[in-house]
């Protein structure tokens, strides 16, 4: 079973290092891993991927909230959140083939973003199964070149994951 974390961190080097590490030392695998600044420039936000049951849930949780730079663990259950992802393809694209792969990206509400005389680069998001199949589906044009972001996720409604100061 797959996992979300929301982990908040100080934003500054060497955290990643230190929360991937931890990851490491412990024998868990990131399936992915999202981070970007949030609201407050001071504090980072990642977005965890892992598999396992409850117990490696735990297990991973306290081992972050031990590191000094993370602020705060929370669990985003898919029910009770929002997850996307977003996928760049470059797809090999000549006049024969153009208009199908057009056709695709319409049908996954995805965009084109760069053209060329033989490739096309198509942005789409959405969550993991709707990547995989448009993925799946541009295979057989021939798939130059992609990239994943990996998930990010927000709870939905009022609840939400954030720093409350203290002081």
């Amino acid at each position: 079973m797959k996992h979300t974390l929301a982990v908040l961190v100080e934003n500054k080097s060497g955290v990643l290092a230190r929360v991937a590490g931890l990851f490491a030392r412990r024998g868990y695998n990131i399936d992915s891993l999202a981070v970007g600044v949030t609201e407050n420039p001071e504090i980072s936000r990642m977005t965890i991927v892992v598999r396992g049951d409850d117990r490696v849930l735990e297990q991973v949780s306290k081992q972050l909230n031990k590191l000094i730079d993370v602020i705060k663990v929370s669990d985003l259950p898919s029910e009770e959140s929002v997850e996307r992802e977003l996928a760049l393809f470059k797809v090999a694209a000549d006049a024969s083939t153009r208009p199908a792969i057009m056709q695709l990206v319409d049908v996954f509400r995805a965009n084109i973003i760069d053209v060329s005389k033989r490739s096309l680069i198509i942005e789409i998001t959405g969550d993991e199964e709707k990547i995989n199949a448009m993925e799946s589906l541009l295979r057989d044009f021939g798939i130059l070149e992609m990239c994943r972001t990996g998930r990010i996720a927000m709870s939905r409604g009022l609840k939400s994951v954030v720093y409350e100061d203290e002081g």
